[in-house]
């Protein structure tokens, strides 16, 4: 049995934006907890949560960590999450395996945009969180302005849980509003008035115990012990509270606090479905089957990949055999970690509420889950930020593959890709500093190095008008020669046109058989009578015209949205073969295409824009100068607005950077693929000059 029962287990996840403190805070705890005997410091790369290299030389957190401590009595995993926005994937992955999330903020810097981004994940995930307001020691505090934001900005649910003792240099500790001490000369607030207001907003929670407040009767510690939790996990309450981690101070209170109001695992509802299709309602019972989902996965140097489950039911122990979800093939469990973040403790059996990791299990990815059902996959953000790599060193290109999977393995919101039309090696992430780091990473852990540029815009070619025209292939060199005579029709074949609509007997008295290739969106019709063109030979003609299609005619982009007809041809009974018909296809295509008045097609894709509600006027603006059209716009809630517009991909390639020039780093955004469109004239001979000039260069 494992050693701790489910009610004794509180799984948190420390969040907020970079420079709050968490790391320095949770180092403090582990060495007030007896984990560590030497508090390291994350400014000297010496902290002992922080030890990836890339954290020490640029002195922030990149990806969560796992931690565990045992504080009067009680199991407490805390997860250490980035501060950056740019690394929010590992701080959702961190949410979905906790009950809990604490939300700290820099007391001298408010609220800040991961601040806000953060507590609204953890309210998807259905989590019970908490405010902390740490470097109350700091310089320009104004404890009342700040208390006012937060409510604002998250809700009227916020209340002290306890209220700091002085502030500044002056700050030497915290009173707690649920047993007040005797001496609160020193409180900001009135401590008395802030008990009361606590005590009510509690037990609003409970029906029942709402009606014996309102006759007067106040709950006993052990009733309060048991509608704290409960206030809590269905967000009457979001406690408030205060601390210096460097200073130490506030740090006891604060266990205590998520000791006494953080959920158990198995406070919240979770489900999972069966093979049937019926859900399961996952009730954290040690005996029912193991199920479990995998919310992190990392690659370490010395036991290879690592993946970090959460438990929600069933029990799991050395040597078991887990079943993977959608897969016949089990996973053997040759040795359960507790993870101390990168050192690694054997556990013999873990139960619900544990967060454990096993190594070497190939099978086992982000979001797999573990048993015989499946629970709702946790959704990532969609990165944005995209380059073009190619390894410096020739011959790496198999290294480089390698390495990059095993990122995309770690990361869910880094993703790599060969681009079919473009033929680049495309790596997307969060932000070009996310990239940044990678790349780091490869060349540290990988010993691979890439090079690194915009990637191509995938343009499209198409036609506007119908053209007609025909190509003659003749060739001879001695022996057999070839010939092959094609003559065609081109239309117009916009996306969304139906081909049995599209191919009637008006247009096509002489319509023999058609069929349409969605990959490129082109309608192939044979209307040739008289056998002109002997039918063996049309397979070769219509695999010109896709060879053509691939490569491009007037700037090298892929075609699409095309109708050909071939109508007519000739033949020799000796010279013709499929090579000379499917030359003849590829220029007959090639020259009516030019005179069909061809254009090209660009990428549109929607956009939400998230900013400060003072921002709108200039993204606004800034959008229209990139060809954006507005579609509407909304509150986003706590002074920030959404913009909803569709733009051309190529205005936002780099529009990370932009937006966060403009707000100061507040707004983010997410785009999605919407259709393609033509591109103005002005700009297109750009685009086309543009193409054979890198043409050339290769």
């Amino acid at each position: 049995m494992a050693k701790y029962q489910v009610e004794n287990i509180r799984n948190i996840a420390l969040c907020g934006h970079c420079g709050a403190g968490k790391t320095t805070m949770l180092d403090k705890i582990l060495h007030m907890t007896g984990v560590i005997n030497h508090i390291g410091n994350v400014d000297a790369g010496s902290s002992y949560c922080d030890f990836d290299e890339e954290e020490k030389a640029h002195k922030y957190t990149i990806e969560s960590k796992v931690t565990h401590f045992d504080y009067k009595g009680k199991l407490f995993n805390v997860l250490d999450t980035p501060g950056y926005p740019d690394f929010i994937g590992q701080t959702v992955g961190a949410l979905w395996g906790v009950d809990n999330a604490v939300v700290v903020v820099n007391a001298q810097s408010g609220i800040e945009v991961n601040t806000r981004r953060v507590f609204q994940e953890a309210g998807k995930a259905g989590l019970g969180r908490f405010i902390v307001l740490n470097k109350m020691d700091g310089d320009n505090i104004d404890f009342d302005a700040l208390m006012e934001q937060i409510r604002d900005v998250f809700g009227s649910e916020c209340f002290l849980m306890n209220v700091p003792l002085g502030v500044g240099s002056k700050f030497h500790g915290v009173a707690s509003v649920i047993n007040p001490p005797a001496d609160t000369s020193d409180a900001l607030v009135d401590v008395a008035s802030a008990h009361d207001e606590f005590v009510e907003q509690v037990v609003m929670a409970d029906d029942e115990w709402m009606e014996k407040f309102l006759e007067g009767e106040v709950p006993s510690e052990a009733d309060f012990a048991q509608l704290l939790p409960k206030a809590v996990a269905s967000g009457t309450v979001i406690p408030v509270l205060c601390t210096s981690g460097k200073g130490e101070m506030g740090l006891a209170e604060l266990l205590d606090a998520l000791s006494l109001a953080a959920i158990a695992p198995n406070t919240i509802v979770r489900a999972a479905v069966n093979g049937a299709g019926e859900e399961l309602e996952l009730k954290c019972d040690p005996n029912a089957p193991l199920v479990a989902r995998v919310f992190k996965t990392r690659s370490d140097p010395f036991v290879q990949k690592l993946s970090f489950f959460r438990i929600y039911d069933g029990s799991v122990k050395n040597g078991d055999t887990m079943q993977v979800a959608g897969s016949r093939k089990g996973v053997k469990v040759a040795q359960l970690f507790q993870m101390q973040a990168s050192q690694t403790t054997n556990l013999d059996e873990a139960g619900p509420g544990y967060i454990v990791a096993i190594a070497k299990a190939e099978d086992l990815q982000t979001n797999t889950t573990i048993g015989n059902a499946a629970m709702e996959p946790i959704v990532f953000p969609t990165p944005m930020v995209s380059l073009a790599a190619t390894p410096k060193s020739r011959g790496d290109e198999g290294k480089l593959s390698g390495a990059l999977a095993k990122l995309c393995d770690e990361d869910p919101t880094f993703r790599r890709e060969q681009d079919p039309q473009t033929k680049e090696l495309v790596i997307t992430g969060m932000s070009e500093l996310h990239l940044q780091i990678l790349q780091e990473r490869l060349k540290r852990r990988d010993k691979v190095e890439v090079d690194t540029k915009e990637p191509k815009i995938p343009y499209r070619e198409t036609i506007q008008v119908q053209g007609e025209g025909s190509y003659r292939h003749k060739k001879q060199s001695g022996g057999s020669g070839q010939f092959g005579e094609v003559h065609i029709r081109m239309y117009p074949f916009p996306e969304g046109t139906n081909p049995e609509e599209f191919c009637t007997k008006d247009r096509f008295p002489s319509l023999k058989e058609f069929h349409h290739d969605p990959e490129f969106n082109f309608l192939w019709v044979d209307t040739v009578v008289g056998g002109t063109i002997p039918g063996n030979f049309m397979p070769a003609i219509e695999k010109g015209f896709k060879e053509r299609m691939t490569r491009g005619v007037i700037a090298g982009y892929r075609v699409q949205d095309v109708c050909c007809e071939v109508y007519f041809g000739k033949h020799h009974p000796v010279d013709s073969n499929e090579t000379a018909f499917k030359t003849a296809g590829s220029m007959c295509f090639r020259n009516v295409f030019q005179n069909a008045k061809p254009t090209l097609l660009e990428p549109i894709v929607k956009i939400e824009i998230t900013i400060p509600t003072d921002k709108v006027g200039d993204i606004s603006g800034d959008l229209s100068t990139r060809r954006g059209r507005p579609i509407g716009m909304e509150s986003a809630g706590g002074g920030m607005q959404t913009i909803k517009a569709e733009i051309p991909l190529a205005e936002v390639t780099t529009y990370a950077r932009v937006l966060a020039s403009m707000t100061g780093g507040q707004g983010s955004y997410t785009i999605e693929f919407d259709r393609y469109d033509v591109v103005p004239g002005n700009i297109i001979q750009e685009i086309i000059a543009k193409a054979k000039l890198e043409e050339e260069e290769e």
